[in-house]
């Protein structure tokens, strides 16, 4: 069954640069659509996912400032 669909509005300059990167993927992509829709559903899992906790980013933190890269 498919899923409803809403449209989302974007600039045309955005539109005609997913459009070259659609044409650029050889088939992996069918379409503008399609493509946008995996990205933002990439994003959203990305954002899901919490690599660190606080304490373990501020160790890392420490970590790296002790070997002089920050």
């Amino acid at each position: 069954m498919q899923e409803d669909k809403v449209p989302v509005y974007i600039s045309r300059k955005l539109y005609e640069e997913v459009k070259r990167k659609v044409e650029e993927s050889e088939g992996e992509f069918k379409s503008v659509e399609e493509f946008v829709e995996y990205v933002l559903t990439e994003l959203l899992k990305e954002e899901e996912e919490t690599p660190y906790t606080l304490e373990e980013e501020e160790e890392i933190k420490k970590r790296l400032k002790a070997l002089g890269y920050l």
